[in-house]
């Protein structure tokens, strides 16, 4: 049984504190993004709006902490954006710095991750995220040997194409596809073209750093690094 989402909608799940769907509005639509249960991160991948009448472009994401109410409203091109859910039950991360509401993509630093990876970090204990981390991905051509991290995730899938694979089970991942990574799953996500990135969101709990990343013993023992 597949796991990918083709459409970028993964429902709640028993064990999981996540959850994550697509959002998209027509020029002017609005509606209220926060939850009294959860805290939200917001992604904006196309279009432009506001939250809470600050400006929301693409390429920016947005924390709203647990009972927090705001107005995510559409400009006159629409609006889409990745809505995800963080449940109260995840272990919190201690504060590491102040509050941010809205952080640009192209206002964060790159970090490395193993290999060739790298990412961009938007939210985590940093700046007000205490509960999950959100950061952006970017995978080489290829594909990195099977590995494993400790946190619960979901992932989607901004540019791609790429596959997933897990056990026997290996699946396509078209632009905004989205699918969820149990910890200690065993898995490869693989970049399809050869002359660019694959760019994928990832969402994790606990909060922490997106580099820790597990190799299966006879991976490890043959001394590959993943990239």
């Amino acid at each position: 049984m597949g796991v990918v989402s083709a459409h970028g909608s993964i429902p709640p799940r028993r064990g999981s504190e996540l959850a994550l769907e697509t959002v998209r509005l027509g020029p002017g639509e609005a509606l209220e993004a926060g939850d009294g249960g959860h805290d939200v991160l917001l992604f904006a991948f196309a279009g432009a709006g506001t939250l809470a009448g600050e400006p929301l472009p693409a390429g920016a994401a947005a924390l709203l902490a647990q009972g927090e109410q705001a107005a995510l409203a559409a400009g006159e091109g629409g609006l889409a954006a990745v809505r995800v859910t963080v449940g109260a039950g995840t272990d919190m991360h201690a504060p590491m710095g102040a509050r941010e509401r809205i952080v640009a993509i192209d206002d964060v630093e790159p970090g490395k991750a193993t290999g060739s990876r790298s990412f961009q970090v938007l939210f985590g204990p940093h700046n007000g995220s205490t509960r999950a981390t959100m950061f952006v991905g970017y995978i080489p051509p290829g594909r990195a040997p099977w590995h494993y991290h400790l946190y619960d995730e979901i992932v989607w899938v901004w540019r791609g194409p790429g596959r997933y694979h897990s056990g026997d089970t290996v699946e396509e991942l078209p632009d905004g596809a989205a699918f969820r990574i149990a910890p200690r799953q065993v898995h490869i996500v693989e970049n399809l073209s050869s002359e660019r990135e694959l760019a994928v969101l990832g969402i994790f709990t606990p909060a922490g750093s997106p580099s820790a990343a597990y190799l299966m013993p006879d991976v490890a023992a043959a001394a590959y690094v993943i990239g």
